[in-house]
Parts: C-alpha cells; structure tokens; sequence
C-alpha cells in the first residue's frame, strides 16, 4: 500500500501470523510492552487491525523490505481511541525486529505514514512511548513531533506512564516541504 524508497508498508493478511508471533515474542523487541505476545494473542491483534483497515482506510501495517519483501515488523498509522486523555486520534507507531534498528527504518515509515494521513485529511497526529524508549523518542522527533509534557498518561493497556508527542499539518508541511514522501501501490 505504503512504498518508500526502501519500505513497503501493508495490510495485514492470515500468513502474517507467524512471522508476527516470533516477532511478538522476542524479549528485547518487547521490552517496552507489558509482556510479550502468546501466538494467540498475536493472531487477535492481526484480526483487530485487518478490522481497523476495513473500517478506517489504515492500521498498523505489516513493514517489509521493499526489495525482497523481507517481514522486518509493524510501522504505520492506527486508531488510537484507548481510554487516554488526548483521544480519540491517529497515532503512528513501529515496533521492529533489532537487525533493522538505527538503520532509518522506523523513521522512514514514520514519516510516510504521517504524510499519507495528512493527505487524508488528518488534522494532528500523535505518538505515544515510555519515557526510558529514547530510540523511539528520537524518531518521534526526527519525524518533527514535540512531546506534549501535559499529555503524559498512564496507558489503559500497560498501566505504565506514556509521554505523548504531537505534530499538526502545518508544522509537518513546515518540516517537509516535499510532499514527494511515499508513494501508493494499488
């Protein structure tokens, strides 16, 4: 759906699971989560974000390769409409396997799925993590977000407290002028 120069971000399909339930169930990819994933678990959340795509247009994506389609974990926009002060909104978030982290993956797909959301319309677009995930923050801020200090939660789903990162069109179309950022595969 999404492609980079070197990322294709997709929807999710069934055959998905198992790469998605060795990834889930990798300590150090986990380490900011509550515990890692059963391959039940995992099977329900591809199901719930195979829904969000349905409804929405857009979920959590399956990150690939773009050359060899290599599965390398999750980038993309989602629904956030958790129990959380700043809700309903679109958050984007990644979670990827450690032999792709520091390489600009995360970044590269961040920044992609926040320009197709603001191509649909989206006004504002947040990111939510613990605040000890300085790689994630960095993205956030490579991506041009600014932590929102009285936006920081306890998360409804892990308990633990999230800082919130916040980046509205004009100051992404400020950042990124060139609105060449990811292109659409039918």
């Amino acid at each position: 759906m999404i492609i980079t120069e070197r990322l294709r971000l997709r929807p999710w399909v069934d055959e998905d699971i198992d790469a998605f339930a060795k990834h889930n169930a990798n300590p150090q990819i986990m380490r900011y989560f509550p515990s890692v994933m059963t391959r039940a678990q995992t099977a329900g959340t591809v199901r719930r974000w195979q829904r969000e795509f349905e409804r929405f247009g857009f979920t959590f994506f399956v990150a690939e390769l773009r050359e060899t389609r290599e599965f390398i974990g999750v980038i993309g926009p989602a629904w956030h409409a958790h129990a959380s002060p700043f809700a309903p909104a679109v958050e984007i978030g990644w979670r990827l396997h450690p032999d792709y982290w520091g390489e600009g993956y995360a970044t590269e797909g961040a920044i992609a799925s926040a320009a197709f959301m603001f191509d649909r319309g989206t006004s504002e677009i947040v990111a939510v993590t613990v605040p000890e995930n300085v790689a994630s923050r960095s993205v956030m801020e490579r991506v041009g977000m600014t932590r929102d200090p009285d936006g920081d939660f306890a998360h409804p789903l892990g308990g633990d407290i999230h800082v919130l990162y916040r980046i509205d069109r004009a100051a992404f179309t400020e950042k990124f002028p060139d609105r060449d950022l990811y292109a659409l595969e039918p």
